[in-house]
């Protein structure tokens, strides 16, 4: 199986990670077969590199992970998770859902945002103890946006000292903007940036200072979001973008997108699963699922070929940043 190493660590990732938001019932709930079966159908197509978060459905991600992993050669595969929220128990007699979050869950918990050194450890105690692991191999600062002095400070110290520990093998930054990540370039040691939406068909943001920054300094960027919350799946009015309803200049420019990709017999969600492959900082995209369907459908996307003639018509029409390096070959993620 291809493994690339995620910056100057040892941890090594498959071009291909499952994101498990999805199986944390996100938007709407997932029964725990299908969340297993969604996580067995990712193991069965060669994907080993799974991320989740103690925010995604107040822990059931990371519980249904433990769980679907469970019994599972723990070294074939790479877990990542994040902190800087903590979850505290909520005392109310009845505590609704969970929903205003995102998530279709109870909300049993308190999301308490802690960026301090003893929140780290404490959050990453917290997450074993859900996987039911012994260790993580990544673990990243979860959206430090408003507590940007208090990540630098504080909680990234605490997490290079676990990876000096040998507790973690790769620390990062998880994001969905470009400033901060690129500052943590310039100014920590970190191995990896997770940058969601900021790299996609559709914002080439990444390009401006992320991208180029992990590259000089031999980092890896993780790419998500690049279907932008779905509007690069099936873009039609009332699709999302950003996690909410696309504007109408930013859907007619998916829909012009679809035009050319359909042109040369590419789905629009098969390009844009190629498109990050293009630049040499980035070592893997990660996708989310919710059904074994959904990540087939995945797999099979990222194995169609992708003519170069796309991208060069993509460039010509205006879609499509000129200096944005495009892929050549295939992502391979078949088991070895």
């Amino acid at each position: 199986m291809t493994t690339t190493a995620l910056g100057g660590s040892a941890v090594r990732v498959t071009p291909l990670a499952l994101g498990c938001a999805g199986i944390g019932n996100l938007y709407r709930a997932v029964t725990d077969e299908a969340a297993l079966a969604t996580v067995d159908a990712a193991w069965d197509a060669g994907v080993r590199t799974f991320d989740t978060a103690p925010h995604y459905g107040l822990g059931l991600s990371e519980r249904r992970l433990g769980e679907a992993l469970r019994g599972r050669p723990r070294d074939a595969c790479t877990v990542s998770t994040k902190v800087g929220r903590l979850l505290v128990p909520d005392t109310t007699a009845d505590p609704g859902d969970d929903l205003a979050d995102g998530f279709a869950v109870p909300a049993t918990h308190r999301r308490v945002w802690d960026f301090t050194a003893d929140g780290v450890r404490r959050s990453l105690e917290e997450s074993l103890d859900r996987l039911g692991l012994d260790r993580v191999d990544s673990v990243l600062l979860h959206d430090p946006d408003r507590h940007a002095e208090q990540a630098l400070r504080e909680a990234y110290p605490a997490l290079e000292r676990l990876r000096a520990e040998g507790v973690v093998g790769a620390v990062g930054v998880g994001m969905n903007e470009c400033a901060l990540p690129a500052r943590f370039l310039r100014e920590t040691d970190i191995d990896v940036v997770l940058l969601a939406g900021r790299y996609t068909l559709l914002d080439q943001d990444g390009l401006a200072e992320v991208l180029p920054q992990a590259a000089a300094r031999g980092r890896s960027v993780i790419i998500g979001g690049v279907f932008n919350s779905g509007l690069l799946t099936a873009p039609r009015p009332g699709a999302t973008y950003d996690y909410a309803p696309a504007p109408r200049p930013v859907l007619d420019r998916a829909l012009r997108l679809r035009e050319v990709t359909e042109r040369h017999g590419v789905p629009l969600r098969a390009a844009a699963l190629h498109f990050p492959f293009g630049h040499r900082a980035v070592a893997s995209v990660l996708t989310g699922a919710r059904s074994p369907g959904e990540v087939r459908d995945t797999v099979e996307q990222l194995r169609r070929p992708v003519p170069a003639a796309l991208w060069d018509d993509l460039r010509a029409e205006g879609l499509l940043d000129p200096g944005a390096p495009v892929p050549v070959d295939t992502p391979s993620n078949e088991p070895s």
